[in-house]
């Protein structure tokens, strides 16, 4: 079921998602100094094309540096990416087939607001 989320997430909206991170990711680059925020907006394109499957947790060494680069993030990037999510969440919502969609583009919008300090997980169990 998972892979038939992530074909139909690919073909509604996650290829313009992701398209969105690798242009942020891009732009960040450019200055050096702004390289980290560039190896996470690549980190949530990765998610943003195949969430199905996957889920954000909190990092437990996290700590103020990862906040202070959270406020510099929403301020680059994060803000307009956010925004990306709200609207194209809102679209999937208008059809029944889009809504499971439509509810992962919004659980996304934390972490393009917050990407520092947070790790993509699979959430398949490990086989016994």
């Amino acid at each position: 079921m998972r892979t038939i989320l992530n074909i139909i997430w690919v073909l509604l909206a996650g290829w313009a998602l992701f398209l969105g991170y690798v242009v942020a990711g891009l732009l960040l680059c450019i200055p050096i100094i702004t390289i980290p925020w560039a190896i996470a907006s690549f980190r949530i394109a990765a998610y943003a094309i195949w969430p199905f499957g996957r889920e954000v947790v909190s990092r437990p060494t996290a700590g103020v540096g990862s906040f202070l680069g959270n406020v510099l993030w929403v301020v680059l990037a994060g803000w307009w990416l956010a925004i990306s999510h709200i609207v194209s969440g809102i679209l999937l919502c208008v059809t029944i087939i889009g809504i499971p969609m439509g509810i992962a583009d919004f659980k996304m919008v934390p972490i393009s607001l917050m990407p520092l300090g947070k790790e993509i997980v699979s959430t398949r169990r490990g086989s016994f």
